[in-house]
C-alpha cells in the first residue's frame, strides 16, 4: 500500500469536506433569512458553473460531449443539480437543518433501490433488510401519521426524501459519463447545463429581491456557499481519493449529520436541537444505511473510484 495513505493529509482534507457539507444546511437556513430558496440555488449553480468554467480554462482544455453524451449529461443534470438543488433548498427553507443533514444520509439506500430497478446491481436479503430499516428511520422522523400534512415542516420534509431520491439516481446512473471524461470535466458540463434551467428561473425570484438587506453575513454565506460547498469541498475531496481507500471516504460521509446536529443549535437557536425523535431516527437511519454500504463494499469502492465526486453533495 502506498505510504502516503498513512499520512494525515487525506485524513484532514476529508474531516474539511465534512465540515463544509455538514454545516451547508445551518449555513443555509441563514442565507434563506434573506434571499429566496430559488435565488440561493441559482446563486449556488450559476456559481459552481463559472467556477468549474475557469478551473478547465486554467487547464488550458474542455472536452465537447458527444451528441449521445449530451442527452446523457443534460438528464443528469436534472437529477443531480436542478431538481437536488431546487428540491433540497427548498425543503431546506421549510424544514429544519438537522432533518436536512440526517435525511441526506439515505442517498446511498436510493442508488442502490434506483441500481436494482435498473439491473445494475443485486438486492441481497442484507441490503434488502438494511434497507427497510434505514427507511424505518425516515418515517419515524417524518412521522406521517401524527404531523400535518399541510404543515410546513412536514411538506419540508418530503421535499428533502425526493431529494435524496434524485440525487441518489444521479449516482446511480451517471457513472458513464465520469468514467469516460474524467471527474472535473463532467462536473463542468453538469453545472454548466443545470445553470441554464435554474439561472433564469432563479434570478427572477432574486431580481425581485433587494440586496441592501442581505448584511454582511448573508454575503458571506454566499461566498461560501459557491467557493467552498463547490471548488474547494470537491477538490479536496478528489485530493484525498488519489491517497486513501474508498472506502475510508465512504465512512467520513457519516460525520456529516453530526456537525450538523453541532452546530445547528449554535447558530439557529434552540429550535434546531435534535431530540429523542432524531436519537432514534439517526441510529435507525445509520444502522440501515451501514448495511447497505457493507453488503455492497466492493460495488461502492469501484463506484467511487470511477465517480470520485459521488459523496460530494
Amino acid at each position: 500500500m502506498n505510504q502516503s495513505r498513512h499520512t494525515r493529509g487525506p485524513h484532514v482534507a476529508l474531516l474539511a469536506v465534512q465540515i463544509i457539507f455538514g454545516t451547508w444546511p445551518v449555513l443555509g437556513k441563514i442565507a434563506l433569512r434573506a434571499v429566496p430558496s430559488t435565488g440561493l440555488v441559482a446563486i449556488r449553480v450559476g456559481g459552481a458553473a463559472v467556477s468549474f468554467l475557469l478551473l478547465m480554462g486554467l487547464r488550458g482544455r474542455l472536452v465537447t460531449p458527444g451528441r449521445r453524451d449530451l442527452a446523457r449529461l443534460v438528464l443528469y443534470s436534472l437529477l443531480g443539480v436542478v431538481f437536488n438543488q431546487f428540491l433540497y433548498v427548498k425543503g431546506l427553507s421549510l424544514s429544519t437543518a438537522v432533518n436536512a443533514a440526517l435525511l441526506n444520509a439515505t442517498i446511498p439506500v436510493f442508488t442502490l433501490l434506483v441500481g436494482t430497478l435498473l439491473g445494475r446491481d443485486r438486492l441481497s436479503l442484507r441490503v434488502a433488510l438494511g434497507t427497510l430499516v434505514a427507511a424505518s428511520g425516515v418515517v419515524y422522523l417524518i412521522d406521517p401519521l401524527r404531523a400535518d400534512l399541510g404543515g410546513d415542516t412536514m411538506r419540508g420534509n418530503l421535499l428533502l426524501v425526493a431529494n435524496t431520491f434524485c440525487y441518489g439516481a444521479y449516482l446511480a446512473v451517471s457513472q458513464d459519463v465520469f468514467r469516460r471524461y474524467g471527474a472535473l470535466t463532467a462536473m463542468t458540463w453538469l453545472f454548466a447545463i443545470g445553470a441554464i434551467a435554474a439561472v433564469p428561473f432563479g434570478g427572477y425570484h432574486l431580481a425581485q429581491t433587494d440586496p441592501s438587506n442581505f448584511g454582511l453575513v448573508v454575503w458571506l454565506v454566499l461566498v461560501h456557499t459557491v467557493l467552498a460547498q463547490t471548488v474547494g469541498a470537491y477538490y479536496l475531496n478528489a485530493w484525498a481519493l488519489e491517497r486513501v481507500p474508498p472506502s475510508t471516504v465512504a465512512v467520513y460521509i457519516y460525520l456529516q449529520p453530526l456537525f450538523a446536529f453541532v452546530v445547528a443549535p449554535l447558530l439557529l437557536g434552540a429550535g434546531e436541537l435534535p431530540g429523542l425523535r432524531h436519537a432514534v431516527a439517526t441510529l435507525l437511519i445509520f444502522a440501515g444505511v451501514a448495511a447497505v454500504t457493507l453488503g455492497r463494499r466492493g460495488k461502492f469502492e469501484e463506484e467511487v473510484s470511477e465517480h470520485p465526486d459521488a459523496l460530494a453533495h
